[in-house]
């Protein structure tokens, strides 16, 4: 059980930190000034079970695999999430769906607003460096459905902050800070499971 509780809070923890600084977030900001923020909760909260569902499956498969070749796995999935991470939190901000946010709200169905939320929360976490940890932690532990339910948690929870706060939270966070922090945490267990991977 300690095991599973690990898994539970290494998934929410790391999700939760990559996450706050990601353009998932700005989505979910951009989306809430365009919709109302019920349908794009439900959206947003659906695609990210679907995408943790995913990377969950993806890292459960990696576990049928000999361990040093889930570690070295691992390692790629860590060191793709840090480039990724680096580049966004060393690049210039992106004022592209800060520009999107002047729009007013739009008046359409609760389906047609959470579909959209949906699709665009969808696309935006695939390949994303939340999915990577996911199937990460899922091939490290072995409670696949605790770190898939501590990611999905993770990513509900920056969404409501998002739906919650709108565009101010943008002007209280310094994204491209929290960006390298957890770029270099991915670094670090990318090398940690490199060194299973030579090693163990």
């Amino acid at each position: 059980m300690a095991s599973a509780s690990l898994a539970f809070v290494t998934a929410f923890a790391l999700v939760l930190a990559v996450e706050l600084p990601d353009k998932t977030l700005i989505a979910t900001l951009v989306l809430t000034t365009r919709y109302r923020p019920l349908p794009v909760f439900v959206g947003a909260s659906v695609a990210f079970a679907v995408q943790c569902v995913i990377a969950v499956a993806f890292g459960t498969a990696l576990t049928l695999l000999p361990d040093r070749v889930v570690a070295a796995l691992v390692a790629v999935l860590f060191a793709a999430g840090a480039l990724l991470l680096l580049r966004e939190g060393f690049s210039k901000p992106d004022g592209e769906l800060e520009d999107a946010a002047q729009s007013g709200p739009a008046e359409v169905s609760f389906r047609r607003a959470a579909l959209t939320s949906f699709g665009v929360l969808f696309a935006a976490e695939w390949g994303d460096a939340s999915q990577l940890a996911t199937a990460g932690l899922t091939a490290r532990f072995d409670s696949p459905v605790f770190v898939g339910l501590g990611a999905w948690l993770a990513l509900v929870g920056v969404g409501g902050i998002a739906v919650l706060l709108g565009r101010k939270i943008r002007e209280r966070l310094r994204p491209q800070l929290i960006q390298r922090v957890a770029g270099f945490l991915f670094a670090g267990f990318a090398l940690l499971a490199l060194g299973e991977a030579a090693f163990g």
